[in-house]
């Protein structure tokens, strides 16, 4: 067996481990069942990854995020590391191929969903397997109790019947007390080893601003700290128009959220991480599997949905351990916002039902039928159909994806269909007269028979490979055919995809899952009242008030959060007299807005606003035409 710190040097090039991390491995290597708790950018994967490199056979790593396991896999074959990730989208034949590799191949790792686990073929081959470790990732979604549950978890022990002398660590970020012992007991842990690492970050300052104007504040923030910066907003439209106005305001900025395609995704993420823009806008969809240590500034423009969501949000600042900000900025909109966000638009069961009964009618699914028929999907056609709102449709899709019932793929996609319409003969006497068109025309009829016959799907990067050209110049000659009545041409374009795990049973399929969908809402409501209560608490320490909603005791105040710079920065009891004499002096020298003298004065912001009201009303200052204050007698 190598030892671990030798496999630490030889494929991470780090000399020595993390707080704990050799901790962990070591009773993974005694064979212990592991409880792991450390927070984002802890190390969690190489509590694993080493002392699966250091045993003889194949580690099986479960996780339910596609895009996780994708990462991973692709960091450890950079290393020169096999392993292989079982994600959606695999042909049978395929899956068949990669299976055997995982026996007679020499690969390390072995990436499956909790869903993939079920598959008998799966199950057959595992049984074959020379396992040396099993790992479960995201191990909080096994617990009712956890953030994003998913009842396929509660099968992993399956596992341990499939291999039942191998031992098992379970890792995660964010775990209260009732989450880690829900854990342990679910994946049949015995003698369990519990290794958890304070969530205390020291470097970080958690700070809650309550802001008229976030947009003024988030630039002041932005202008003021220049390091690599993340903004979380609520949805995509805002990435867009927050990036737009930061780069009106001089501040480099790009953004990211789901509906970008892949060479968007990787070009707006390459700009950030190289530092070639300061700020990434994104959605919360932002941000797992990416290490970017230089992180000075984690943004909410909009209040997290869960106190568990936002810490690993906000984890993302400091990684190279130097003074960092972890901020919210919120208004008095906000808790509403916040309710009408999440709790009004929580699913009850019978809309589920209906929404999962208008589903299998869109896609036309009989009953008794459907089962792992995969269909392209458009969200916002689907809602406009039936007249749901898409929230809460987006919800009931997010339920129905988690107790898997469906698979919902969020990915952009641009289904093209095309027919020739014109005989063969004709064809080629058009492309005489128009050569420009003819090397994408012949990929296309040398790829896809019978596409004079009938409508045929065409696979846009394939063709446009085959013809040395973007898709976009595809896409115009396509349009150019059509135009010209060679083709007809349907591009549908989707945004997900949908594949029904089971047979429709209608309401026989959610009441299998009503219990699971109540329990979800209450944890919910719990989750957001958290929240508020975290961001309207002006008394207690941040840090502190965050620690202990995991559990930690016996805390001391950070020093740096909002809470306690105010504590420190409390400002000597000032009269009204005072604050008018010093907006006064400001003003003799010009015209000033309520924000310059917020900038000039060492007054809270409330304090001058009620001050410029009586200044106001004594006539001592009146509002110009461009909204500035000045003295009535200059």
């Amino acid at each position: 067996m190598q030892h671990p710190i030798n496999i630490l040097e030889r494929y991470w090039k780090f000399t020595s481990f993390r707080p704990l991390q050799e901790d962990i491995i070591n009773a993974v290597l005694n064979g212990e069942d592991t409880f792991a708790l450390l927070p984002t950018g802890g190390g969690k994967s190489i509590c694993f990854q080493v002392p699966a490199l250091a045993k003889e056979g194949i580690c099986i790593v479960i996780s339910p995020l596609v895009a996780l396991m994708k990462d991973q896999v692709r960091a450890l074959q950079n290393k020169g590391i096999k392993a292989i990730a079982l994600t959606s989208g695999i042909k049978p034949s395929e899956i068949d191929t990669l299976l055997d590799n995982c026996i007679y191949g020499n690969y390390k790792f072995l990436y499956l969903s909790p869903e993939r686990l079920q598959q008998e073929l799966v199950q057959d081959r595992i049984r074959q397997m020379n396992v040396n470790l099993i790992a479960v990732d995201e191990a909080h979604c096994i617990s009712q109790w956890g953030n994003d549950f998913r009842p396929a978890y509660k099968n992993i022990t399956l596992l341990r019947e499939l291999q039942p002398s191998v031992n098992v660590i379970a890792l995660t970020a964010s775990a209260t007390p009732n989450v880690i012992d829900d854990i342990v007991t679910e994946l049949d842990f015995l003698d369990p080893k519990i290794f958890k690492q304070s969530f205390y970050r020291k470097n970080i300052a958690y700070m809650v601003f309550e802001e008229e104007d976030k947009f003024f504040r988030l630039e002041a923030i932005l202008n003021k700290n220049k390091q690599s910066s993340i903004i979380y907003v609520r949805n995509r439209r805002l990435t867009i128009e927050i990036s737009n106005f930061l780069e009106q305001k001089n501040i480099s900025s790009t953004f990211y959220h789901g509906g970008l395609n892949n060479t968007e995704k990787d070009q707006h993420l390459n700009q950030w991480i190289t530092n070639q823009k300061q700020v990434m806008v994104a959605t919360n969809a932002f941000g797992m599997g990416i290490d970017k240590p230089d992180v000075k500034t984690v943004i909410h423009l909009n209040l997290p949905d869960s106190i568990e969501n936002y810490f690993q949000e906000a984890g993302r600042a400091g990684r190279d351990n130097t003074k960092a900000y972890a901020v919210i900025l919120k208004n008095k909109n906000d808790d509403a916002l916040l309710h009408k966000q999440f709790i009004s638009v929580l699913p009850t069961v019978d809309f589920v039902k209906t929404v999962y009964r208008k589903l299998s009618n869109y896609f036309q699914v009989s009953y008794g039928e459907g089962a792992y028929q995969t269909f392209e999907f458009n969200f916002n056609h689907f809602c406009k159909t039936y007249s749901f709102n898409s929230t809460s449709a987006y919800n009931t899709l997010q339920i129905l994806d988690r107790n898997s019932v469906i698979t919902l793929s969020k990915q952009f996609n641009n289904r093209t269909e095309v027919q020739f319409i014109i005989p063969n003969k004709a064809l080629f006497s058009y492309l005489e007269t128009n050569k420009q068109l003819a090397t994408i025309v012949k990929s296309i009829l040398r790829t896809y028979g019978g596409i004079f016959e009938h409508q045929t799907k065409i696979n846009n990067n394939l063709v446009a490979n085959k013809a040395n050209v973007s898709e976009q110049q595809l896409f115009m000659t396509l349009k150019h055919l059509e135009k010209d009545e060679v083709i007809t041409l349907n591009i549908h374009k989707t945004d997900a995809q949908i594949t029904f795990i089971e047979p429709r049973e209608d309401d026989k399929t959610i009441n299998r899952i009503a219990k699971t969908i109540k329990q979800q809402n209450d944890l919910k409501q719990k989750q957001v009242k958290a929240v508020l209560d975290y961001v309207n608490n002006n008394d207690v320490c941040k840090s502190i008030q965050l620690l202990s909603y995991f559990g930690e005791k016996e805390l001391e105040e950070c020093g740096i959060c909002s809470v306690c710079i105010k504590k420190k920065n409390a400002p000597v009891k000032t009269t009204s007299a005072d604050v008018n004499k010093e907006i006064i002096k400001q003003l003799e020298f010009g015209h000033l807005s309520s924000k310059d003298l917020f900038k000039a004065l060492p007054f809270s912001e409330e304090q001058i606003n009620n001050t410029l009201k009586q200044m106001l009303e004594r006539n001592i200052i009146e509002v110009t035409a461009t909204n500035t204050y000045k003295l009535k007698h200059l």
